[in-house]
């Protein structure tokens, strides 16, 4: 079993700043990519930010230079830092991790999803 806890998710003025986090635990061989996806009420769920083993980050076009994907791959974790948050940010953010979990078997795990709102 391989789970992922997200946390960092509130409530945030237009402009402010949140830092979300998500860990990885349980029978993990080697994870490939970790990432971030976002689904607004009544939208599609949507990519925000991608981050591969080998140091490549990926994000959608109307987070680029306000959000920074972070990644510590001895605590199998990432981050999201999210600045200048605008009210279309709103949404639940929900941690992606493509998990090797023994050799040559392949799983793809989601978090629960963290609640960020912004709003004055």
């Amino acid at each position: 079993q391989v789970q992922l806890v997200e946390s960092g998710g509130g409530l945030v003025q237009p402009g402010g700043s949140l830092r979300l986090s998500c860990a990885a635990s349980g029978s993990i061989f080697t994870i490939n990519t970790m990432g971030w996806y976002r689904q607004a009420p009544e939208k599609e769920r949507e990519l925000v930010a991608t981050f591969t083993s080998g140091g490549f980050t990926n994000y959608k076009d109307s987070v680029k230079g306000r959000f920074t994907i972070s990644r510590d791959n001895a605590k199998n974790t990432v981050y999201l830092q999210m600045n200048s948050l605008k009210p279309e940010d709103t949404a639940v953010y929900i941690c992606n991790a493509d998990v090797q979990w023994v050799p040559g078997l392949y799983l793809e795990v989601w978090g629960q999803g963290a609640l960020v709102t912004v709003s004055s």
